[in-house]
């Protein structure tokens, strides 16, 4: 039997680890948004609906 694999992807979970509050919670998330705005990224965070 083969072992399963490490990524398990749920919705929540990337959204509450890796999403727009998180990284606006830290100066260094915030930093992360403001480089990607000024790259002209269309999205900025995975929860970023667009």
């Amino acid at each position: 039997m083969k072992q399963k694999g490490t990524y398990q992807p749920k919705k929540k979970r990337r959204a509450r680890v890796h999403g727009f509050l998180k990284r606006m919670a830290t100066a260094k998330g915030r930093k992360t948004i403001k480089k990607r705005r000024l790259k002209g990224r269309k999205k900025l965070t995975v929860s970023s609906k667009y």
